[in-house]
């Protein structure tokens, strides 16, 4: 398979148009357009009979004492985890393309809370669903898509992985609500092919 994209090049930064925050001189950071990112795919695998989607960013810090504190930098040899931004199951096996902005076009306070996406699809919840636990203004089920926020004193940029997995099943057992590690554990025996494209983004000036 390949997995191609008209809103960045793989290995290229991704635009602010994509992300959740962009930088801002007075605040650090400010909310941004919030589109999901035009996606192609093609050499499909014979039996394909739907289409899983995860973005993930592998380089979020694991401890949040260094994070957005002035005066501070995120060490770069902090361990770093998974923070899922957009997980999808149920794609139709037709499909070849996802177009920017058709499942997220804006940041949405307490998140797009629909479950049922696009074309039929399920979406899951992205990580900012546990991110802004607790916050009076922000808390809620944030399904589908939201782009990249990673730490504006963090001193790695971050990589933003989009896979597009092809599987063998129209449909996966999953729970309500779920997450990008229950999307991984149901469909690992589904799998018969897949393709990644990697975009960077960072919020620190002194890297940007």
């Amino acid at each position: 398979m390949q997995l191609t994209s008209s809103s960045f090049s793989d290995g290229s930064a991704i635009p602010g148009d994509y992300a959740f925050c962009v930088p801002d001189p007075d605040s650090h950071v400010g909310l941004a357009p919030n589109r999901n990112p035009h996606l192609s795919w093609g050499d499909v695998p014979d039996g394909t009979a739907s289409f899983a989607l995860i973005c993930h960013d592998p380089d979020v810090p694991t401890k949040p004492d260094d994070v957005n504190q002035e005066g501070r930098e995120v060490p770069s040899d902090l361990p770093r985890t998974d923070f899922f931004h957009w997980v999808v199951a149920g794609l139709p096996a037709n499909l070849r393309e996802i177009g920017e902005g058709s499942f997220a076009d804006g940041v949405v306070a307490r998140g797009q809370q629909v479950a049922a996406g696009p074309l039929g699809c399920r979406q899951g919840r992205n990580d900012y669903t546990g991110w802004f636990a607790g916050d009076p203004d922000m808390e809620g089920d944030y399904y589908g898509y939201d782009g990249p926020c990673p730490p504006w004193n963090d001193s790695l940029v971050h990589h933003y992985v989009f896979t597009v997995f092809a599987l063998d099943i129209a449909e996966l057992d999953l729970p309500p609500g779920f997450s990008g590690h229950d999307l991984r554990t149901a469909m690992s025996s589904h799998v018969l092919g897949e393709a990644s494209l990697t975009g960077t983004y960072t919020l620190n000036p002194r890297l940007r």
